[in-house]
């Protein structure tokens, strides 16, 4: 069994948190791996990961190239008796790479969650690491892309799709409680978004789309936006200027997202940004069929193949409206999409079978 530390700077409630708890369950399950936790700030992932008998340490990390922060996580592996480290953004990536230099044995792993270009200073600072780098992971096509492009090295990268469990993900809408929650009728038409409300999210085209939509059709729905964030007052205030009280229903943050796909009849993604979205196969393994933004990784999930939904145009209202619609307008083509979506899930983002490979990617790391 290896031992491995998952470190992560912010250890809040985003994706990135979910792939490492994911990982953590399942590779754990399964005997492949002892788990072992760092962080720089805490927040939810500690709670979580204490609550599963994990051991959790903090150590700060000030910066990418924190000598301190290196030798600290050095000393921390020494005393755990680590075999290999796996970060997911570049500071936390720096300071392991950095801390090989005290610690001879130390592996590193890094996952790239994002489909971002880095800056000139950072593509050459980049190549100068690369030379310490063992393995790394894009968990979506144009990851890898962007990876190489950032100055990384492409025989070191392998794609690994994010996955889901789909048992985990079973059951029905009478499970639900968000219709009556909300005082909505059984055969409205239900449409829910779940991303934190920040700029790269796309909720301010998304509420003018549901305008659009409302002026395209006369069929009731209810577009369910569920988070927190710093533009969640903003979008309230659209939504009240827009006068969409009756369509638009805020929910906040909440942890029991299962039950919202539940009650909801169909997942919308409006993001700018976006690798692998685990909110996009959590709903389709639920059992939705989504609208995607045609950004990042979207378009290995939602494609023509697949035939689990729809991509649109990113910041285009009349392309996600004009979706949505369809949806709406015809139930057959939704009960399609809702029955592939399904079966994406099982053939390409399965969780077992992303943990097998996470765990071959280690042992190639422990062993080149």
């Amino acid at each position: 069994m290896r031992k491995v530390l998952y470190l992560l700077n912010f250890a809040g409630k985003a994706g990135t948190e979910r792939y490492v708890e994911t990982l953590v369950k399942y590779l754990s399950a399964d005997g492949l791996v002892q788990p072992f936790f760092a962080y720089n700030e805490g927040g939810l992932l500690v709670e979580r990961l204490e609550a599963m008998g994990v051991p959790c340490r903090q150590i700060t990390m000030r910066r990418r190239f924190d000598k301190q922060a290196a030798k600290a996580l050095a000393d921390l592996c020494r005393e755990w008796d680590i075999d290999l480290i796996h970060c997911h953004y570049l500071r936390e990536h720096y300071t392991a790479l950095l801390a090989k230099k005290y610690n001879k044995k130390i592996r590193v792993v890094y996952t790239n969650h994002f489909v971002l270009a880095n800056d000139f200073i950072t593509r050459l600072s980049n190549r100068w690491m690369d030379k310490r780098q063992d393995q790394m992971i894009a968990v979506c096509n144009k990851g890898k892309e962007q990876l190489i492009a950032n100055g990384w090295s492409a025989d070191r990268i392998q794609v690994i799709f994010n996955a889901v469990d789909l048992e985990a993900w079973a059951g029905d809408r009478s499970e639900s409680t968000l219709r009556s929650e909300l005082g909505l009728p059984e055969n409205r038409f239900v449409m829910l978004c779940a991303s934190r409300f920040a700029d790269d999210k796309g909720h301010k085209y998304l509420i003018d789309s549901v305008k659009r939509l409302t002026q395209l059709t006369d069929k009731p729905f209810t577009l369910v936006l569920a988070g927190d964030g710093p533009l969640l007052e903003p979008s309230k205030a659209q939504v009240k200027e827009l006068g969409l009280e009756e369509q638009v229903k805020f929910i906040g943050f909440r942890k029991d997202i299962k039950n919202l796909y539940k009650g909801s009849d169909l997942y919308v993604n409006s993001s700018q940004h976006e690798a692998l979205s685990f909110l996009i196969i959590e709903a389709m393994a639920a059992g939705l069929p989504v609208i995607a933004t045609d950004m990042g990784g979207n378009s290995d999930i939602v494609n023509e193949e697949a035939g689990c939904g729809l991509l649109v145009t990113y910041d285009d209202p009349d392309s996600m409206a004009g979706a949505m619609k369809r949806f709406l307008e015809d139930p057959d083509f939704a009960a399609a999409c809702r029955e592939r979506a399904l079966q994406t899930i099982e053939e390409k983002f399965e969780i077992h079978k992303m943990a097998k490979v996470t765990y071959d990617v280690y042992e190639k790391a422990l062993h080149d």
